[in-house]
């Protein structure tokens, strides 16, 4: 079995995510519980009606809302940066101390990307800098 996504203890998932048994693309993420990912009381987890592992606090494992297991979808995330150039530094701190370890390189690369089409006044490293610092 390969390492689960979330393994440190302090990590602000809860203690029975799927996030702490299997890594990312092995269970699903729902916005919140729903009916179709019932409560198992025997095990005390959420599952989808075909077994698939749900997650039901998105913001709490750093990973959007998505189907990764049951509908094998890929882990994307799209950065949308505020439009005041003000802006931009604390918004990208909330989305980076907030996004889970496997997505920063990605969202790095988007910021940088953006930051130089949308404010060319603005010096991405600089901007990144800040946000991460």
């Amino acid at each position: 079995m390969a390492e689960a996504f979330v393994s440190d203890a302090l990590h602000r998932a809860c203690g029975i995510c799927p996030s702490r048994r299997y890594p990312v693309g092995e269970f699903d993420v729902f916005e919140r519980p729903t009916k179709a990912c019932p409560f198992n009381a025997e095990d005390g987890h959420r599952y989808t009606t075909d077994g698939t592992p749900v997650c039901v606090h998105p913001e709490k494992v750093g990973l959007p809302a998505g189907r990764y297991k049951s509908e094998n979808l890929p882990l994307t995330v799209e950065l949308r940066l505020p439009s005041d150039s003000s802006d931009v530094a604390p918004y990208l701190h909330d989305v980076l101390y907030g996004a889970a370890p496997v997505l920063l390189d990605d969202l790095i690369s988007q910021a940088h990307e953006l930051i130089r089409r949308d404010f060319p006044a603005l010096d991405p490293l600089k901007v990144l800098r800040q946000a991460l610092g």
